[in-house]
């Protein structure tokens, strides 16, 4: 199905039958990015008594149980319940599910290579993205209640199968961040575990810049950061260019803060 729409004034069409899917697909074998050290995703046949459901071991359908962490395992999205005490959950808060969005690219540099500042303070081996790299690619871009999509570089295929808890991840320092904001992104997605360092003493202090919580405070009178996501271990192919798309958010069912969920990319053509 082709569709026409307008962005900013100018109109472009999309073909719904030619996407991008920019999530990583759960392999639920040992292939896949893991992180915080907690176990990988599991399927297995759901068994009761002699019964397994399992068609190669004689049963008339399959049906597997899954064991699954979204914070850690593969592809999610997440609300500002991740960091307060309410709970409250991505089906309730997750409002647009079709957006324009920025598909960026990003080169990172050391923690001693910046003067940006981040809460708790760099480590000299940090690999971060700083707030001038983040400028020079979105200061001309009107980003107001769009998504931003970042690939950071190299953009290494280690990445979907990659143990986080083993190698750190790349994460933004506080002034890009701030910039971030200040651009008004409302969906903000990454080719990394976490848009913070992973092991930062418990401080989210990006999570809290973005969604406008007070460090340390769990709690946040209802506001327009209510509907503002982040999405975390997508993965960008080197194909796909910088540019403007079309974001449809994905997500399970799920009452919980975060949901597994599938980015799809649809090209656009200005009419």
């Amino acid at each position: 199905m082709k569709i026409t729409f307008e962005i900013d004034g100018k109109k472009y069409s999309s073909d719904t039958k030619k996407y991008i899917d920019i999530s990583m697909i759960q392999d639920f074998s040992d292939q896949q990015a893991n992180s915080f050290g907690v176990r990988k995703a599991e399927a297995k046949p759901y068994k009761v008594g002699d019964f397994e459901g399992d068609t190669n071991k004689g049963s008339s359908c399959n049906f597997d149980e899954l064991t699954v962490t979204p914070h850690c395992n593969g592809t999610h999205t997440e609300c500002i319940g991740h960091i307060l005490n309410t709970r409250n959950t991505i089906t309730d808060n997750l409002d647009d599910v079709i957006v324009p969005a920025y598909l960026i690219s990003c080169n990172i540099i050391n923690g001693t290579e910046t003067a940006d500042k981040y809460i708790p303070k760099l480590d000299d081996d940090d690999l971060i993205i700083c707030y001038d790299e983040l400028k020079n690619k979105i200061e001309n871009l009107n980003l107001e209640n769009k998504a931003l999509i970042i690939r950071t570089l190299p953009n290494d295929l280690q990445k979907k199968t990659q143990d986080y808890n083993k190698i750190e991840n790349i994460f933004f320092t506080n002034d890009a961040m701030k910039y971030i904001v200040k651009k008004g992104v409302k969906h903000l997605l990454v080719d990394q575990s976490s848009i913070d360092k992973a092991h930062d003493d418990g401080k989210l202090s990006n999570h809290r810049i973005f969604w406008g919580v007070e460090l340390d405070k769990k709690s946040k009178e209802k506001s327009k950061e209510y509907s503002k996501t982040i999405t975390e271990f997508v993965f960008i192919p080197d194909n796909i260019s910088d540019g403007l798309y079309l974001l449809n958010i994905q997500i399970a069912s799920f009452a919980l803060d975060a949901s597994p969920s599938r980015p799809i990319l649809f090209n656009l053509f200005e009419i």
